[in-house]
């Protein structure tokens, strides 16, 4: 299943007192991009309240993908453009009025260059994004729609109420009307038990 940085097993609490500590609290209303693909990438966060969307855009259609979330608790950047200096390779927009803890990639790159157990903890960090977009990628093939609305659903129980149905859809790479009837089996199906 799918997890968010909140619920990994890695103790991501040093990284957090840090952007707490070193970073600024900026606010985002709905809509508000914090990195746009191809530009530099500026920024990596810890989100206090509110949800992000990654999202890139069709090659032939300029039509928004959205590929990743991230939620309360969560942290949020395009990380390893972030780290190498890269221009990001996704646009980030908040989903909701969020408030984040931010720092520059800079600052982020100088934290990790501190010691060993810094150091250990940016590899951590790239493995476990690394393993929770090759799990995201393989449900695509290997998990009905459906799985993947429940697996959805298990990361972030609000998401129904939180962000917008042609977003989930794009996500889970239907369409948002499948999307209902998918939200009416699961209902139905969740009321049999």
């Amino acid at each position: 299943m799918e997890t968010g940085f909140n619920n990994s097993s890695l103790n991501l609490e040093t990284l957090r007192e840090f952007c707490k500590r070193e970073g600024e609290v900026v606010k985002y209303n709905k809509g508000d991009q914090m990195e746009r693909e191809g530009d530099p990438t500026r920024w990596f966060a810890f989100v206090e309240y509110g949800c992000f969307k990654y999202l890139t855009y069709g090659i032939s259609d300029d039509k928004e993908h959205v590929v990743w979330f991230s939620f309360k608790d969560e942290f949020v950047g395009d990380y390893p453009a972030c780290l190498s200096g890269l221009p990001a390779q996704i646009t980030i927009k908040a989903t909701m009025p969020s408030r984040v803890i931010r720092v520059t990639s800079e600052q982020l790159n100088q934290f990790f260059d501190q010691n060993i157990e810094t150091m250990e903890l940016r590899s951590l960090i790239a493995e476990h994004i690394t393993g929770q977009f090759h799990l995201h990628y393989q449900n695509l093939y290997c998990a009905t729609p459906l799985e993947r609305y429940e697996l959805l659903l298990q990361r972030c129980p609000s998401i129904v109420q939180d962000i917008a149905m042609q977003d989930i859809a794009s996500y889970l790479n239907i369409t948002p009307a499948y999307l209902g009837k998918l939200r009416k089996k699961s209902l139905s199906e969740s009321y049999r038990t």
